[in-house]
């Protein structure tokens, strides 16, 4: 079983609820650039939700090995083993991992779900596949 957070991008109204309260929850503050989930407005003026989808690519380009797999398919970072090079952060091809000055480790979505619990619109669900 793989845990991920899934979008309905027409859902989204682009009210930005998901990202402050991810980034207040890992971060103590509400700013977009460091959450997790990341909304973006298209050139056609739709809205994009983007989340983690459990790829791997992060862990496949950590060469510390920090970056492993639980039981439940997500993909977590050792705060012991990451030695902050960023390289995991430059491999995601959704641009949802998170390197702030202020920490020694990049942050990634663990599918904890605060975002989909906050989301006024249902635009985000926990689908385990």
């Amino acid at each position: 079983m793989k845990k991920v957070i899934v979008a309905d991008q027409a859902a989204c109204v682009n009210c930005l609820t998901c990202e402050l309260v991810c980034s207040t929850a890992f971060y103590k503050e509400p700013v977009s650039a460091l959450s997790c989930v990341k909304i973006t407005e298209k050139e056609d003026g739709s809205i994009k939700t983007l989340v983690c989808v459990q790829c791997g690519k992060c862990a496949k380009a950590c060469e510390a090995g920090a970056i492993t797999q639980n039981a439940k398919g997500v993909f977590m970072i050792s705060k012991k083993l990451c030695v902050n090079c960023g390289k995991c952060v430059e491999a995601c091809p959704f641009g949802v991992l998170v390197k702030s000055e202020d920490r020694d480790v990049p942050s990634k979505c663990i599918s904890c779900g605060i975002c989909v619990e906050a989301c006024p619109q249902d635009v985000l669900a926990i689908k385990e596949s």
